[in-house]
């Protein structure tokens, strides 16, 4: 058996594994016994998840992306996207939810051929220091910076520099949530190249969701002022924090008087399409990833596209993220309709 079709092996059981909302399919094929009791763990609570909705699972799909290979001491790396298609039915109503999730696979050599030990994420739904995402990816990710997605064309928004945001934010704009919706279902699997595509992209990708329902910029010219973005002239970045960090947008919204700006509401059913919910995963108070609501299930429960791990129609609560924790928090926010 070759180290591929170790690899295959173990893409058809973690397919397997998320049907039937355990990790036996994979005791096979897996050697790490921590990294499987995760996934069980991570699994069952899924299943619980569809349980709960009252969703029968009716089909997944994954489809294997190999994206580069690495000869290591330890083994072999190789760099892959699951492309996945997960099919449900809640009632007479099916769904469908995609996702995209790059995967780092460590494949090991044994006498009787290869098995995989482990993976990894190869982003995170929140940001971390490097030498807290895993074992192996760290000194990987470095050596292996060519298979890193080249950085999208900067987008200069001149008319946002010149005039700066002061004349839009005079007058009152009806947010346009279809707008906001259409631009997410487009670009939910890639990078706008009008855009800088971030390491953690989730916070950009929804600003720019919110920009394009019509939500005016507020430019300040300052990092950790307003909410704007200018693209990159040469090493310097010209976007405030709140466009493209995860708790400053959360923040800005809240607290905004004028042009873009919402409020937070208990219950996520109230939620529409065109409106966010923030992810405090440790539930210290810090929100770390950001969503945008853009359909909701037969159960009238929030669905959102989101990226970092580019999803589309995902269920709102994230409790089959490798981020979720049982202190995670949310805020469901209301976007203004008049800005």
């Amino acid at each position: 058996m070759s180290w591929k079709t170790a690899l295959y092996n173990y893409v058809h059981a973690k397919n397997q594994a998320e049907l039937e909302g355990s990790a036996a399919p994979m005791e096979a094929y897996v050697t790490d016994s921590v990294f499987l009791r995760k996934q069980d763990i991570r699994l069952q609570r899924q299943k619980d998840n569809y349980r709960d909705r009252d969703a029968k699972l009716l089909r997944s799909e994954t489809r294997l992306r190999l994206t580069g290979v690495k000869e290591t001491a330890q083994g072999i790396i190789a760099d892959i996207q699951l492309r996945r298609g997960i099919q449900y039915r809640i009632g007479s109503t099916r769904h469908l939810e995609e996702r995209i999730e790059p995967e780092l696979v460590l494949i090991e050599a044994a006498a009787n051929g290869w098995y995989v030990k482990r993976a990894e994420a190869r982003m995170s739904e929140k940001s971390l220091p490097s030498k807290q995402r895993g074992v192996f990816l760290p000194d990987f990710a470095e050596s292996f910076g060519e298979l890193r997605r080249a950085p999208s064309l900067p987008y200069i928004n001149y008319s946002i520099l010149n005039s700066g945001a002061s004349e839009s934010l005079a007058r009152k704009i009806a947010y346009n949530r279809a707008k906001a919706v259409e631009y997410a279902e487009t670009w939910w699997n890639g990078a706008n190249p009008k855009y800088i595509e971030f390491e953690v992209d989730c916070t950009n990708f929804v600003s720019q969701c919110l920009f394009a329902g019509g939500a005016p910029m507020d430019y300040t010219g300052k990092r950790d002022l307003g909410w704007w973005y200018a693209g990159k002239q040469g090493s310097q970045e010209l976007w405030s924090f709140s466009w493209a960090v995860a708790h400053s947008l959360q923040t800005y919204v809240s607290h905004s008087r004028k042009g873009l700006r919402g409020h937070a509401v208990d219950d996520p059913g109230e939620l529409q399409p065109g409106d966010m919910i923030s992810y405090d995963w440790d539930g210290d108070g810090r929100y770390q990833h950001n969503a945008i609501v853009t359909a909701k299930d037969a159960n009238g429960m929030p669905l959102v596209n989101a990226h970092t791990y580019n999803t589309r129609h995902r269920y709102w609560a994230y409790k089959d993220s490798p981020a979720w924790t049982e202190r995670t928090r949310y805020i469901f926010v209301r976007v203004a309709d008049d800005m």
